[in-house]
């Protein structure tokens, strides 16, 4: 039994569960989800909520950020790191903001002022341990609107800080840093047939995750350049080398960075490759 994240996360997670080879399906409003594969079953809940089902037994595994797991301190199976998110594949951050005109400058400059956040229970660990008196109050959303006028600070989560500079906010302080997590209830995870399914899920969604960011690349080349290639060109790192037909000429096939294929692709045709293929993957597995 899987739990999924329902809300911002419900898409990316669909996306990359596809990429690793189990095709997720729902209808407009169901929270049941169709999966493409006898064993597995699931639910998609909020990802707030995913830790503790996971640790109570109703989830075998889940899908769920940090932050949450700490927030609702449950007892999980961290089972590895899945970085990714609704705009980015970068890690999250929980920060403290004040707007930009507030004379806040530390944490210390909120004591007895009022703070907003959907993370109660972290936030009052923070101030608490700071010896900083402060009112936390709870957020359903739309949190940043509510400085200055409701509250005078808020803690909030940011991917690229895109939202904070829109509302005029300020990050006084850097809470905690969150990515998604794939983790596993203990009991499930003693069991060997389902760690053995879980072990898969996760070999399988950290590959897709790999492939993300990386290109395959294909290409011929006069045999006698391939020293100049492979120094010159240091992405191209344990290329396959095959020997074409013609004796002169070999092929080679690599994986590389897909932020380093502009500057690749013109120097291998400077150095007389031919031939050059840049296809994406699916799946990386070391």
């Amino acid at each position: 039994m899987l739990g999924l994240p329902k809300g911002s996360l419900e898409e990316s997670t669909k996306n990359l569960f596809a990429k690793a080879g189990w095709k997720i399906t729902t209808s407009s409003r169901s929270y049941k989800p169709s999966i493409d594969d006898p064993e597995l079953d699931g639910r998609f809940v909020r990802a707030q909520e995913v830790s503790r089902y996971v640790e109570h037994g109703f989830f075998d595994c889940g899908l769920t950020g940090y932050d949450w797991i700490q927030e609702n301190g449950s007892d999980v199976v961290e089972v590895c790191d899945l970085i990714y998110s609704r705009a980015s594949v970068q890690k999250s951050r929980w920060v403290l903001c004040v707007p930009e005109s507030s004379p806040v400058k530390k944490p210390e400059d909120l004591a007895g002022k009022r703070v907003a956040t959907e993370m109660v229970g972290t936030v009052k660990r923070y101030f608490a341990q700071k010896n900083i008196p402060v009112d936390v109050e709870f957020s359903w959303g739309a949190t940043e609107v509510k400085v200055p006028d409701l509250v005078d600070a808020i803690v909030d989560i940011t991917e690229t800080g895109s939202s904070l500079r829109a509302n005029k906010l300020r990050i006084v302080d850097t809470l905690l840093t969150t990515n998604t997590k794939f983790i596993a209830n203990k009991a499930s995870w003693a069991n060997p047939a389902k760690r053995k399914k879980i072990e898969t899920i996760a070999m399988l969604l950290t590959a897709a995750l790999e492939a993300g960011s990386k290109v395959g690349l294909k290409l011929n080349l006069p045999k006698s350049a391939l020293d100049s290639v492979l120094n010159k060109l240091p992405a191209l790192r344990n290329p396959t080398v095959s020997q074409l037909s013609n004796p002169d000429w070999i092929a080679i096939e690599t994986i590389i960075d897909e932020n380093v294929v502009r500057e690749i692709i013109p120097a291998l045709k400077s150095l007389g490759a031919e031939g050059i293929v840049e296809y994406p993957l699916n799946k990386v597995v070391y």
